[in-house]
């Protein structure tokens, strides 16, 4: 989607053998809903690229809860895109608050652990690294 998906997304792009575009759009958490408690989702940046009756890979970095993951599935399905499915690098079945999600790529499955490096971050440090570490006493 942005920041820690930047490396993944570009390696990705760049071992695809089919044409295909790019587009970014960045979401952000705030607060809990009434409804359950979960946190809401935003807009912060949508995409420039009308996808209507377009393929749309959405590419992250990490599926946890499945909640953004989610709200953005709606959100597209409701553009009309020809398909709509997803790539992860990592992924945290244990913690899916949401069934049906349209993950159809996963990197690696990965145990409840921080990482940085490779864009991931702590306080916007590490992001840089060119592989990933895993911290201890985050």
């Amino acid at each position: 989607m942005l920041k820690a998906c930047l490396p993944f997304v570009t390696d990705l792009s760049r071992a695809l053998a089919i044409p295909h575009a790019l587009d970014f759009l960045e979401l952000a958490g705030y607060g809990a809903s009434s409804l359950g408690g979960h946190e809401q989702v935003r807009f912060l940046k949508d995409l420039d690229v009308e996808v209507t009756g377009r393929d749309v890979l959405i590419v992250d970095e990490v599926v946890d809860t499945g909640l953004t993951m989610n709200y953005l599935r709606r959100a597209l399905s409701m553009r009309n895109p020809a398909s709509l499915s997803a790539a992860v690098l990592f992924d945290r079945p244990y913690r899916r608050l949401v069934d049906d999600l349209p993950i159809r790529y996963v990197g690696f499955t990965v145990p409840d652990e921080f990482f940085v490096g490779y864009g991931f971050d702590l306080d916007e440090r590490w992001r840089n690294l060119p592989d990933l570490h895993l911290v201890r006493d985050a």
